[in-house]
């Protein structure tokens, strides 16, 4: 089954400095036997600068080193403070220059997908944003498309959350290394209906608790299989407390999932 674990579902552990990128990988590969991840890039990142610098490549090619020694595929490489947009145009020359490093990054690590954000925070879409965002998802595109992997946003934050601006940007980027993040659940105002505007365009699925608990998740699932998404599908789930057993009944429950789906209506849901 093509499942993965974000790593940003340890963020209490990572915060309080007990979980380190090598901790990470451990806990995915041997305490619940996962054979992708979602990495966080928090991880490797100095976090005590705006725009959050990367590691080196020598602690990178580390990484990489771990990860292949216990067979492990980075589903997703999930990027924090790379973000396309930002009004001052000083900051957006930093933030690009720091999603570049990442997509470097992103190969070092045999990444499969990547995302970075459209922007942080709230905001609506001006002309300027939307062609300087176009643009940048398109370089990004072909950088990835070179590497091997697919890069795009998730609807995370700030515009991403409307699924129709979702839509309009892959519409214009129409580039085959874009793809969109699908946090199921996360949309503003649409529902499931947000799924479907994006589903041609999905790479990757994150689910957290309450997609997980809720009525509709199964409706959800069988929706992007129906659209031939062969993806993996993560769980995404900062559980407030007691975080080793919530995220194991959060894989156990997106696996019953994958599993309900797989039997009602035939969907190959398996790697």
């Amino acid at each position: 089954m093509k499942a993965s674990l974000g790593g940003f579902s340890f963020y209490q552990l990572f915060s309080e400095g007990e979980m380190d990128i090598f901790g990470y990988l451990e806990t995915v590969k041997h305490r619940y036997r996962l054979e992708a991840v979602d990495l966080w890039n928090a991880f490797f990142t100095d976090r005590s600068v705006p725009v959050w610098k990367l590691a080196s490549d020598d602690h990178l090619r580390k990484i990489k080193r771990s990860l292949d020694e216990k067979q492990l595929t980075v589903a997703n490489l999930i990027v924090d403070r790379a973000h396309l947009w930002d009004p001052d145009p000083d900051v957006r020359a930093q933030l690009h220059r720091n999603a570049l490093a990442h997509l470097h990054a992103a190969h070092l690590l045999g990444a499969r997908t990547v995302r970075i954000d459209a922007n942080r925070g709230p905001g609506e879409m001006t002309e300027e944003q939307f062609v300087y965002t176009v643009l940048r998802y398109r370089e990004y595109a072909q950088i990835a498309a070179d590497y091997g992997f697919t890069v795009g946003p998730e609807n995370h934050t700030g515009v991403s959350l409307d699924p129709r601006w979702m839509k309009r940007i892959a519409e214009a980027v129409d580039h085959p290394g874009y793809g969109i993040l699908l946090h199921i659940g996360r949309w503003n105002d649409t529902g499931e209906q947000g799924n479907r505007l994006v589903a041609p365009w999905v790479n990757h699925v994150h689910l957290d608790a309450r997609t997980l608990a809720s009525p509709g998740a199964e409706d959800a699932v069988k929706a992007l299989a129906d659209s031939g998404y062969e993806g993996y599908w993560a769980v995404e789930y900062n559980a407030p407390s007691d975080p080793y057993i919530e995220i194991e009944w959060a894989l156990a429950s997106m696996k019953r999932l994958l599993a309900a789906v797989n039997r009602t209506a035939g969907q190959k849901l398996e790697a």
